[in-house]
């Protein structure tokens, strides 16, 4: 592990998903699965979301397609709201689920909208 790395990725990660999640996260983590968080931090956190290219804002409205194509609604609901810490709006996030209607299937929208309608109570 890069520890400089692994501390500007924990900075992005914070900053996307909130203390709250990275705490628990880290917390909860044991010698089986910290080299994972550590992987995710370090490879995700800093080495792709830090990239130059693509604000942030934009890298969260692709998670948030990619997600709901992946049909994965807890990482779904943890985007939509870091999505909204990046600016996102709520009006783009419905017009990102009914992109995903037409590309991904109406089913796949339809668990998305029901997620997004979970976050932006929360």
């Amino acid at each position: 592990m890069n520890a400089d790395s692994f501390e500007r990725g924990l900075s992005t990660r914070r900053a996307v998903l909130g203390d709250q999640y990275v705490d628990e996260s880290l917390k909860n983590a044991d010698e089986f699965n910290m080299p994972f968080q550590e992987l995710v931090t370090e490879y995700c956190w800093d080495r792709v979301w830090n990239r130059p290219g693509l604000e942030r804002k934009t890298r969260s409205m692709l998670n948030l397609a990619m997600l709901i194509a992946l049909d994965r609604p807890h990482e779904l609901k943890l985007h939509i709201k870091g999505a909204l810490r990046n600016g996102v709006t709520k009006d783009e996030i419905r017009e990102i689920l009914l992109q995903a209607a037409i590309y991904c299937g109406v089913p796949a929208a339809i668990d998305g909208f029901r997620v997004a309608r979970e976050a932006l109570a929360e």
